[in-house]
């Protein structure tokens, strides 16, 4: 039988607990992960009791709140709290999703926030997109064309727009590539849902004219065919995208050019 053990000071431990005020009356527990690596020490789960009348609805202004009044030291990322920048993507109640747009009362019992699996931890719930950004920039995401710029815009039917819905409201917050089993695998090689979205992004739009020069850079059998369509990218998003069809569009591509 194989025997696995756990990296140094990986062990998740129980942490300090925070109890509410005696006169809340809607209390709801926050066990937030907490990470120092700088510290040396193991990550730990402290407790948070914050009364939902004295609190935003959402998990990100639980978590606000908790910053502001009980531990100024509670590390995260949060910019627009419209669910538009991506910024606070992070894995509550054992999902990835944005906590801007996470509703406290939607979550049953307990709230779990850890922050996005397979990262690098920074520190708490912020995670190193490091790589991720590298993958994003090899799938060159602008408009590439060779022909001379009209002396207007690059025109586009309705039709030709619609093609692109579903794909430019990809907010690069990364819930899809981290809840990615073939990611957490091959992560230095496969590029990832969100990554190859945004590649199709670009090869359905019809005033992009370097359709064969991206496909040459995908045809790796890792960089695309690490993809085995376990859909955990489209059921995570939290904009309701479908990365893993926008995979298998790419995949058809790569066929038909070869027909």
């Amino acid at each position: 039988m194989a025997e696995f053990t756990l990296p140094k000071n990986s062990r998740v431990r129980e942490g300090k607990a925070h109890k509410a005020a005696p006169d809340a009356r809607r209390v709801k527990t926050f066990k937030v992960y907490r990470y120092d690596p700088e510290g040396g020490g193991n990550p730990r789960l402290d407790s948070f009791e914050i009364d939902l009348d004295d609190c935003g609805p959402m998990v990100l202004d639980a978590l606000i709140k908790i910053k502001s009044d009980v531990d100024s030291g509670l590390t995260f990322r949060r910019s627009c709290r419209e669910g538009v920048c991506g910024s606070c993507a992070m894995n509550i109640h054992g999902r990835n999703t944005l906590a801007c747009t996470c509703a406290s009362a939607d979550i049953p019992g307990d709230v779990t926030v850890y922050p996005l699996p397979h990262m690098a931890v920074i520190k708490d719930l912020v995670t190193d997109f490091t790589q991720f950004w590298a993958q994003y920039e090899l799938i060159e995401p602008w408009l590439q064309s060779g022909t001379p710029a009209p002396q207007r815009e690059r025109g586009q039917t309705p039709q030709e727009r619609a093609r692109l819905d579903g794909l430019w409201e990809c907010i690069l917050c990364a819930c899809c590539s981290t809840a990615c089993p073939s990611y957490w695998w091959n992560s230095e090689r496969f590029l990832g849902p969100a990554a190859l979205l945004q590649s199709y992004r670009w090869l359905a739009d019809s005033r992009d004219e370097h359709a064969d020069e991206r496909l040459d850079g995908l045809e790796d059998p890792f960089r695309l065919y690490r993809c085995h369509t376990i859909m955990n990218c489209t059921n995570t998003c939290p904009k309701g995208l479908n990365p893993a069809k926008a995979i298998a569009e790419i995949k058809k591509l790569m066929v038909e050019r070869k027909l």
